[in-house]
């Protein structure tokens, strides 16, 4: 099948268009290498993705003619976002990146003859500070990700429930493993570790607890909406592990895998962060077959070996 991939050279999008393109499909890849961290960072992924095939272009969603890029397409997995929770960030910029670019993006997909399914990547903090329900629970986001990522997800699938477009929109939890984001937890503990600096850590972030979902798990749960998609049209579907790790746990397993302690400096809580998550994936084994399989020190040792050899001491921009 022809299938485009948006975000194609960020964490998630990245492993998901390399797994498609190895299972034969005919994969086009956007993305638009905004500086929110460092591009070069999306470059060394992007010569990863050209090499596995996928057809790469650098575009920007919310500015560009999209006809070109989606001519064809069967499939859409639609992984482009603004993330994560920075206040340094304006809610302007969460808005453009979120919902502009994904209605410029269902404009275009919409009038698509051969289109079976527009899977729209969303994120369990549209729960807000509680994530642990059915997706049948009202959402209650907390930050101006979650804010804009559940109006993208409704944006979806308004026209899915209006016959207008085939959809389904995929709830992801703390996705973490190789490429992940620089900001987020364990990429920025490893380096602190190995450049022997202080690790942030924010005011009771350690007894959060998080569902936190090996990256290679995730892309297992897009790709089975190939198989499934008289099951998961017109669905929203949690996808993550259904076993909580404490912060403070996965703290400790990278020391232990990196024979090193860490070194805090505290910080005031930082507004907007979850304090608990669990995915409830039950819909998800039902419709899917989905079933994560990794173990958090499997996955932390791969992130931890990638980290090494990807990313300390190489020049970032």
């Amino acid at each position: 099948m022809r299938i485009l991939v948006t975000g194609a050279v960020g964490f998630i999008g990245s492993h998901l268009a390399e797994r498609l393109a190895a299972a034969g499909h005919d994969v086009v890849g956007v993305d638009c290498f905004t500086d929110y961290y460092p591009v070069g960072l999306k470059r060394s992924n992007a010569e990863d993705v050209r090499a596995a095939g996928v057809d790469l272009r650098e575009l920007d969603l919310a500015e560009v003619d999209l006809t070109a890029a989606v001519e064809g397409a069967e499939i859409v997995y639609h992984a482009a976002a603004q993330p994560g929770n920075d206040l340094r960030v304006p809610l302007e910029t969460y808005i453009r990146n979120n919902i502009v670019a994904t209605h410029r993006l269902v404009e275009a997909a919409r009038v698509l003859p051969g289109l079976k399914c527009f899977v729209n990547i969303s994120t369990s903090s549209v729960y807000g500070l509680h994530a642990a329900d059915t997706e049948d629970a009202p959402p209650k986001p907390v930050s101006y990700y979650g804010v804009t990522k559940l109006a993208a997800e409704q944006l979806v699938m308004a026209h899915c429930r209006e016959g207008r477009l085939p959809a389904c929109s995929l709830r992801l939890f703390s996705v973490y493993g190789e490429r992940e984001r620089p900001d987020k937890l364990y990429p920025k503990l490893i380096g602190s570790i190995l450049g022997d600096s202080e690790f942030p850590l924010f005011e009771g972030s350690e007894n959060h607890t998080r569902s936190y979902t090996y990256v290679g798990d995730i892309v297992k749960g897009c790709m089975a909406v190939l198989e499934n998609f008289d099951g998961c049209l017109g669905e929203i579907l949690n996808i993550g592990s259904d076993i909580e790790t404490r912060t403070g746990d996965g703290i400790r397993i990278v020391e232990e895998i990196m024979g090193k302690k860490a070194r805090f400096k505290r910080l005031p809580r930082r507004p907007g962060d979850q304090l608990h998550t669990h995915a409830n994936i039950e819909k998800a084994r039902r419709l899917l077959g989905y079933s994560p399989s990794t173990a958090p020190e499997e996955g932390l040792r791969a992130e931890v070996k990638w980290y090494k050899e990807k990313v300390f001491g190489k020049t970032e921009r």
